[in-house]
């Protein structure tokens, strides 16, 4: 009986790992040889027909595009040349109708792009919400329910202090609002219930790593305060 339940419990394992692996499958998609895409390529994002985009395309950093299944032109801010994007999210808007949300680090603002949907193809771009005081905004999080956005940011030192990283929400109208000073804020998510907001920290000490946390808070996604900050 010992026999046949270690030989089943065995079975069990190896078909496990074949599922894993055949669900699990990692390969390369952009590579040196065939992107379009610079250096500084991230703030990777999926739009509602699951085509993902990344900022650093043509190697500009005013530029962002699509990704797959082919590579395109997405937005690119002629006008302004301090614009450098960084992150991008999309959302459906209350209308129905989808928006990208670039943040750009160079003016310390979010760019709101939508479709038109004219036969033209074309789209409306501009400046959803702008502070001066904040660090960039590096990543990009958002509460769908409410269309209210959460920014993280940085200020890479060899040594950190608070204020090297900082916390703001902009509302649906685009006011935008700090929420907390922290060391360097980096990656930052809402969960899918809109009832707690992620937010990692790192720290620096000599020009090294000493320290890496993600914060959870307690979260009004309406109102857009936070409370109860602790370690995830």
């Amino acid at each position: 009986m010992k026999t046949t339940v270690l030989a089943l419990f065995t079975a069990l394992l190896a078909s496990s790992a074949v599922a894993a692996q055949a669900v699990y499958k990692a390969e390369s998609y952009l590579t040196a040889q065939n992107t379009n895409f610079g250096e500084l390529i991230e703030g990777a994002a999926v739009d509602k027909d699951g085509n993902f985009y990344a900022v650093h395309y043509n190697s500009a950093k005013t530029a962002t595009g699509k990704a797959y299944t082919d590579q395109s032109m997405f937005y690119d801010d002629t006008s302004n040349q301090d614009t450098w994007f960084n992150a991008i999210r999309f959302n459906i808007n209350s209308q129905g109708a989808q928006e990208a949300y670039l943040g750009d680090t160079g003016n310390h603002r979010v760019v709101r792009v939508q479709s038109l949907g004219n036969k033209y193809n074309s789209m409306h771009a501009e400046t959803f919400c702008q502070d001066s005081a904040m660090l960039q905004p590096n990543d990009i999080a958002i509460a769908p329910s409410t269309g209210r956005l959460f920014l993280s940011g940085m200020n890479y030192t060899a040594d950190s202090v608070i204020g090297d990283g900082d916390l703001w929400t902009c509302d649906s109208k685009g006011t935008a609002t700090k929420l907390g000073e922290f060391y360097r804020t980096n990656g930052i998510e809402v969960s899918p219930d809109e009832k707690t907001l992620y937010l990692s920290e790192a720290a620096n000490k000599g020009g090294a790593v000493v320290s890496n946390v993600i914060y959870a808070f307690d979260l009004d996604a309406d109102q857009g305060t936070i409370s109860n900050k602790r370690t995830f």
